[in-house]
């Protein structure tokens, strides 16, 4: 008996000195050990991009327009992924009835093609955004998965920012959310292709 439980308590502390050796290296690597605030829920890193942002308070807006433009399953799909996603506001802001209008069946395409220009293929956390500037002389060209070109500026030692190409600017208030098949990052306007 003595033996069985001396075996299960060795077992036990390996299994945890495992576990805090990955959430160590995971934390090293820019991993957050926590999960991640979004409008007002916990964004898990377990989860795909879907599955945490119908959770976000904040992102309804986007939520039903990525249902309207039959992007849910693209959007669950393996990845990676980055995300630049816009807040609720965003919308808002954008001129009256636009929203309406992208959500109308016959422009389902319209509304495809603006949120696809919110997709990056590839994980690109903040680290990796701000070495991409660094490397481009302040802007990295990223390539979207609508075709377009979004670039990353930094505005401040370590804030991005990111333009369209119609040239509207967005800020990102809440960086790296990561998902099991990509990264969020939260913005404060929508971005337009040309």
């Amino acid at each position: 008996m003595k033996k069985t439980i001396a075996m299960v308590l060795v077992a036990t502390a390996m299994t945890a000195g495992a576990a805090s050796a990955q959430a160590s290296r995971g934390h090293a690597a820019g991993m957050p050990r926590a999960a991640v605030m979004v409008g007002g829920q916990s964004m898990l890193p377990s989860r795909d991009i879907v599955d945490n942002a119908v959770n976000s308070a904040d992102h309804t807006t986007l939520v039903a327009a990525v249902k309207a433009a039959d992007l849910v399953q693209t959007l669950k799909g393996r990845g990676p992924f980055t995300v630049f996603a816009p807040v609720n506001d965003a919308f808002e802001n954008l001129p009256e009835g636009t929203v309406t209008t992208l959500l109308r069946p016959e422009n389902k395409s319209s509304l495809a093609k603006v949120l696809t220009y919110h997709v990056v293929p590839g994980r690109h956390t903040a680290a990796d955004l701000m070495r991409m500037i660094r490397q481009g002389n302040g802007r990295a060209m990223l390539r979207t998965a609508s075709g377009g070109t979004l670039t990353a500026m930094m505005n401040g030692p370590m804030n991005v920012t990111v333009r369209d190409e119609s040239g509207n600017v967005a800020s990102i208030s809440t960086y790296d959310v990561l998902q099991s098949n990509g990264v969020i990052h939260v913005i404060n306007k929508v971005l337009l292709p040309k």
